[in-house]
């Protein structure tokens, strides 16, 4: 069950394994390229050197070898090329293996959960939310019903009362006097004396009958 869902680690193991040995083998072409370019130089300074001491056979025999270094390095290229190629289809091999393992682990993942919580056990589930619902919704209503002297009250007589007030109170902003405007001062002309009032000339002769009143006592 575990190698099913997480993959194989054994092929896993190979893969990691093979390349590393091709990267090694990658490694070793790559030395022995140098030192055969290495020869090849080598050879080319001898053919010059035999070519200024005039000895034509020797600096031919070290072009031939020069040629031979030439195709071993040639031929050690196309084995790189090999190697890369191979290391090139492995990695996505690999990769399109874990790929492959990830999905398949995460559908077994998914089967089970649907194995685990199948229709009916939802719908069973949804039927006792909606009965606590609506419990819950009647608990609260009971809660908020009025009881003992407050659930004697008529609700329409209530009504009644209350519009007797509304009308009572209307009718009271109608009887209101409306609000009358201060007069305007009135400005004597310059020179002259301002008359009193007649409120105050009749307050001064009250005080007036007043005063002879007592004295005639």
């Amino acid at each position: 069950m575990f190698t099913r869902l997480f993959g194989k680690p054994k092929e896993q193991t190979n893969t990691l394994a093979t390349l590393d040995k091709l990267n090694e083998t990658l490694e070793m072409l790559e030395k022995k390229e140098k030192v055969l370019l290495k020869k090849v130089d080598a050879e080319v300074e001898k053919a010059k050197e035999y070519t200024r001491a005039k000895n034509k056979r020797a600096a031919i025999q070290c072009l031939k070898r020069k040629r031979l270094y030439e195709q071993q390095v040639e031929q050690l290229g196309n084995f790189q090329l090999r190697i890369h190629d191979q290391m090139i289809m492995l990695e996505g091999a690999k990769a399109t293996t874990e790929t492959v393992d990830a999905l398949r682990t995460g559908a077994a993942a998914m089967k089970a959960m649907q194995k685990a919580t199948n229709i009916d056990d939802v719908d069973k589930t949804m039927d006792e939310i909606n009965e606590q619902t609506e419990n819950m919704k009647q608990i609260q209503e009971a809660l908020a019903t009025p009881i003992g002297a407050a659930a004697d009250f008529d609700e329409d007589e209530l009504e009644a009362e209350l519009e007797e007030l509304e009308g009572a109170e209307l009718e009271e902003q109608l009887l209101q006097p409306a609000t009358t405007a201060p007069a305007a001062p009135v400005h004597a002309p310059a020179g002259r004396v301002a008359r009193p009032s007649a409120q105050k000339n009749t307050a001064e002769e009250d005080e007036l009958a007043a005063l002879q009143a007592e004295m005639a006592m």
